[in-house]
């Protein structure tokens, strides 16, 4: 097995199935990479440690001294505040645990830093992809949910809570009758995420005898709608209308607090790009205020790696702190 030479970081990616791992260079240039099952069972309890006895077998893979190790990063799948402390976090079965911590006591006092996992990606993105030699950037990853993160002079912002760039839980839609799963009803994750796609279209097809090909599939997917929307489906570019609408309507209000050079919009979604991101660009451009019009709406570069190359740069970052 080939020796891993210089200093490295652990990106650690953690999702509520899998975790990804990733060793990077100090120049963040990914060396390998895999994952692991994330067990969820007795509140997660296992997840931690886990993680830390897959990074001692990564180490002895690869011949890296502990030494050599700069620290560990995590991304985690709910609100994370800045030193590091997770305030609870349903799918992984966590109420409030100091991950950062934790993490130190199972790696022999390895330096280790911890944050959303939406904001790791967007920091990943904004470091080593799409947002590279920016100076702020706002990410949305569109998926079951809108992940969101916000990068202001190359840093995360956190907020006081850790929900600092919850953009998908901006109360923006209207007529809405289903809670989200924040338990509020009308948030824009609601209309823009891919769920969101997929139950506008089905509320479309039961509202109109509109002829789609949609209606020819059992089930369908928000690529389906997509796919559906760029052949000329009528229905489907309703629908699709609706749910980039609302996105934009979201991007401008963030234009309005951040004002960010750039906008990566990542997901499987995005992977349509400009047929899809040109249904955000143009309602973003009526919406905007004027000085923030011209702000770039990309796809995002680093796919599902993004999350590990955040959680790299993150404790990268806190340790020049």
């Amino acid at each position: 097995m080939t020796k891993i030479e210089g200093k490295t970081v652990f990106g650690i990616d953690i999702g509520g199935t899998t975790v990804k791992c990733g060793i990077f260079s100090e120049d963040g240039d990914l060396l390998y990479k895999d994952e692991i099952h994330t067990r969820t069972e007795e509140k997660g309890r296992y997840i931690l440690s886990d993680i830390s006895r897959h990074i001692t077998e990564l180490r002895q893979k690869f011949q890296i001294q502990e030494s050599d190790v700069l620290g560990i990063g995590y991304g985690v799948p709910g609100p994370v505040q800045e030193d590091g402390v997770v305030n609870g976090c349903v799918n992984l079965g966590w109420g409030k645990v100091d991950v950062a911590d934790e993490s130190r006591k199972l790696n022999n006092g390895i330096a280790s830093a911890a944050g959303n996992d939406a904001n790791v990606a967007a920091l990943g993105e904004f470091w080593k992809g799409a947002g590279k030699g920016t100076k702020s950037m706002v990410m949305i990853t569109v998926g079951t949910g809108l992940g969101c993160g916000v990068i202001v002079n190359g840093g995360v912002v956190f907020g006081a809570h850790g929900a600092g760039g919850e953009l998908g839980h901006i109360p923006l839609v209207e007529g809405l009758t289903e809670p989200c799963n924040c338990g509020k009803t009308g948030c824009l994750e609601q209309a823009a995420s891919a769920t969101g796609i997929i139950r506008a279209a089905k509320r479309r097809l039961k509202e109109t005898d509109m002829p789609s090909t949609l209606r020819k599939l059992p089930d369908f997917m928000a690529k389906d709608v997509v796919d559906a929307a760029r052949e000329g489906d009528a229905l489907a570019n309703e629908v699709l209308d609706y749910s980039c609408g609302y996105l934009a309507r979201g991007l401008a209000v963030a234009a309005g607090v951040v004002d960010p050079e750039i906008y990566v919009i990542g997901g499987g979604v995005s992977k349509a790009g400009d047929f899809y991101l040109d249904k955000i660009r143009r309602p973003y451009r009526e919406l905007a205020f004027y000085a923030s019009r011209d702000a770039k709406i990309v796809q995002a570069a680093l796919g599902n790696d993004a999350g590990m190359y955040g959680a790299a740069r993150l404790v990268l970052d806190s340790r020049a702190d």
